[in-house]
């Protein structure tokens, strides 16, 4: 039964952050942790080993069908190594409230409620983006200190970037949709391959089992290529519906694990 609810929560949850651009790790990580299926530290390991996974072959999909997407090069090389510093900061902070089995609780609860926070100010802002003026930053130093943030948040919620991602993406650089998820899916990337190395250099990877391992990673790369396909055939709007759907639906699960851990 645990081997089942894994898969169809990994899998369905890696195809719609791929078509959104979340990462699908803004899904996994709360459901994992309300299910009570394994200890915070692994949830969050093992969710960002297959956000990993799907954000590389949702990437090179998506870069394939680049010609019909903007894609500026140096604009993401810029964000990236932003959210590569990030990723490693976010993964220390991470690690040092799950130093102990007697402050895991306190840092699910913290992770818990940053993530309904940052869902509540995103599905408002989706709500009503028609009538907020968005900015088109160019400054490279204030791009890099964008993408170290996001850095951050995507390692230490162990999330993989989520929906902030987007909505920053949006405001501040007056993307597109698809645009927007296509360079979320970028920072997601770099940003967990930072997170990763930084737990296997620093000996910080927690238990687990090597088949659940194989599966969510199978099921990260199965939802980043059905995703990614998918996303070539929907428009805008149907994208933007998926993802309030899904913010919604992140915004409960989020409540329900603060006060499970409080």
């Amino acid at each position: 039964m645990t081997i089942c609810i894994i898969f169809l929560v990994c899998f369905f949850s890696s195809v719609a952050g791929s078509i959104c651009g979340i990462g699908g790790g803004v899904i996994i990580k709360p459901v994992l942790d309300a299910a009570g299926i394994m200890d915070i530290a692994s949830a969050s390991f093992l969710s960002g080993c297959t956000v990993l996974s799907m954000s590389a072959v949702s990437l090179y999909k998506n870069l394939k069908y680049k010609k019909m997407i903007a894609f500026d090069n140096r604009f993401a090389s810029i964000l990236t190594a932003g959210s590569v510093l990030g990723g490693i900061a976010g993964k220390s902070a991470f690690q040092y409230f799950v130093r102990s089995p007697e402050t895991q609780n306190r840092a699910g609860a913290i992770q818990a409620a940053v993530l309904f926070i940052l869902t509540a100010a995103t599905l408002v802002y989706e709500l009503k983006k028609e009538s907020i003026a968005t900015k088109n930053i160019k400054n490279r130093f204030v791009v890099f200190g964008i993408g170290c943030l996001l850095g951050v948040l995507s390692a230490f919620l162990g999330i993989g970037g989520g929906p902030v991602n987007l909505i920053v993406l949006f405001y501040l650089f007056s993307m597109e949709t698809k645009e927007t998820a296509l360079y979320s899916i970028y920072i997601i990337l770099f940003s967990q391959i930072a997170s990763l190395c930084y737990s296997i250099v620093g000996r910080n990877v927690p238990d687990f089992s090597i088949g659940i391992l194989c599966l969510m990673i199978g099921c990260g790369i199965l939802g980043g290529f059905t995703g990614s396909v998918i996303n070539q055939k929907m428009d805008d709007q149907t994208v933007d519906r998926l993802f309030t759907v899904l913010m919604a639906v992140i915004l409960f699960i989020s409540l329900y694990n603060v006060f499970q851990y409080v």
